[in-house]
């Protein structure tokens, strides 16, 4: 065979390879980085959606949490990881709209990593320990600003959905509370279960539970109007602070320069998934709104709260290191 042949005949052979191995994806377990612990909205919305995705592509969908510096320790993973399509990450505002709080981070999460779908959204709520003397939110705004201070919110770390959404009622309300961030939302629950903190805009879908069990109470949901899960709880707009809104959002993301192929392969597989009946019925009845859509959608969804948060951001001049 003489070298034009033998170079012809390799490169046949290079993009057969290379189309088998596009089509053959996946072809080992698929891994889901969530950035925060285990037992938070990220971390419930990632392991219903890759029991359907695994089901469907005949391959395992490992979730791996990774929490830390607000949702940044796992995204700069996934940043790092190898960009085919078998490491993914459960985006949230930290990634997708808030970034702009952080100064110094080591990878840039609008250029690093690029949404894949978006998968749902989910309006959070306002709550306090059974116990608190706090009913309302007219009481709460009273109290705070009778004690600048006082009040502490705990929130799933620095740049998470619960701080964004405690920050933006601050400035809103003109109050001042004191902020914990925890690492992730589930040890924030536990503290105010047991009275270490005040208060949490918590996600509906890990709030319920301990709604039903009379745990906590429900001051206010953070959507434009009521939700359907909670109709008797008014929103934080009609109780006090007209026009506030706070609608957590979710994707799931890739390292950037995930080929073509394989993103709109996952993501046809994600709206597929979020049409399985068990999981809409599961997650409505949590207050989560499946959404779906394509990568455009998903870019679109970010690049509009990204401004909102940038705005809000720099309004409050609040910055983490």
């Amino acid at each position: 065979m003489n070298k034009r042949n033998f170079l012809l005949v390799t490169g046949l052979s290079l993009a057969c390879s290379f189309s088998f191995a596009q089509q053959a994806f996946p072809n080992k377990p698929i891994k889901i980085i969530v950035p925060y612990s285990a037992g938070g909205p990220a971390d419930l919305l990632a392991r219903t959606l890759g029991d359907k995705m695994g089901q469907k592509l005949s391959q395992p969908i490992i979730i791996e949490n990774k929490p830390g510096a607000g949702g940044h320790t796992g995204g700069e993973q996934v940043a790092r990881s190898a960009a085919d399509g078998y490491t993914l990450m459960l985006g949230t505002i930290s990634h997708n709209g808030a970034s702009k709080l952080y100064k110094g981070l080591r990878y840039d999460p609008t250029k690093d990593i690029t949404p894949v779908s978006l998968i749902a959204e989910a309006p959070s709520v306002l709550i306090v320990n059974s116990n608190s003397s706090i009913k309302s939110v007219a009481e709460l705004i009273d109290f705070a600003k009778k004690n600048p201070n006082k009040l502490t919110y705990g929130s799933a770390g620095d740049g998470s959905a619960m701080h964004m959404a405690a920050e933006l009622f601050k400035d809103m309300a003109k109050v001042e509370l004191v902020h914990v961030p925890y690492r992730g939302g589930a040890p924030a629950m536990a503290d105010l279960l047991g009275g270490q903190i005040d208060l949490i805009f918590e996600s509906l879908g890990t709030a319920h539970p301990h709604l039903k069990g009379g745990k906590v109470k429900a001051l206010a949901v953070t959507s434009p109007e009521r939700t359907a899960s909670l109709p008797d709880i008014p929103t934080v707009s009609e109780s006090g602070v007209p026009g506030y809104a706070s609608v957590p959002w979710y994707t799931i993301s890739a390292p950037k320069g995930t080929p073509n192929e394989i993103v709109n392969k996952l993501n046809a597989e994600i709206n597929e998934a979020l049409k399985s009946d068990d999981l809409r019925v599961r997650w409505n009845g949590l207050g989560i709104l499946p959404i779906g859509g394509s990568i455009q959608d998903a870019n679109a969804r970010n690049e509009i709260e990204t401004k909102k948060w940038n705005k809000i951001i720099e309004s409050l001049g609040i910055q983490v290191k």
